[in-house]
């Protein structure tokens, strides 16, 4: 079975709802700001319909903090004028 069959049995009414829902979805992580760009998104992989256990490796500390320079100096370089969320994370 394909991934998107279930969109082939769908009336216009229920697509729309569906692509209301994706974009809702999309918005909320893509508005995520601060700390927020530091997590994963399971409720995004939640809008799919097949529901799998997402099976989440993650690096040792070391790489693991490379890797969260890298992706801060990425924005700095693509988003130089971004403005600065100086709150410490309360998680």
């Amino acid at each position: 079975m394909e991934l998107d069959d279930d969109l082939n049995r769908l009336s216009r009414d229920e697509l729309v709802a569906e692509v209301r829902a994706l974009r809702r979805g999309i918005r909320a992580h893509r508005d995520s700001s601060g700390h927020d760009l530091c997590w994963h998104h399971p409720q995004l992989w939640g809008l799919l319909p097949e529901r799998v256990e997402p099976e989440v490796a993650v690096p040792p500390w070391p790489r693991f903090m490379r890797g969260c320079v890298r992706y801060r100096e990425s924005l700095q370089a693509q988003l130089p004028d971004a403005p600065v969320d100086d709150r410490e994370y309360g998680g």
